[in-house]
């Protein structure tokens, strides 16, 4: 899957931040939520929220430094 955002560096940051809040909320929830499906809707969604962040890190570090 190479699709190559057109994400400026800046861009890509604010956007791995905001994935890691939302995996820290998330996680939080799950913490709180009751109940099987609703513990496994929210892994469902850090498991998403994760693959993205790891592609986003990914694209990051590929990045030539200058």
């Amino acid at each position: 899957m190479s699709n190559e955002s057109s994400l400026s560096l800046p861009e890509l940051n604010d956007r791995i931040a905001i994935l890691q809040d939302n995996i820290r909320q998330l996680v939080e929830q799950a913490a709180a939520a009751s109940g099987e499906q609703n513990q496994e809707r929210i892994a469902d969604r850090i498991h998403q929220q994760n693959e993205e962040l790891e592609r986003l890190m990914k694209e990051r570090d590929d990045r030539p430094k200058k």
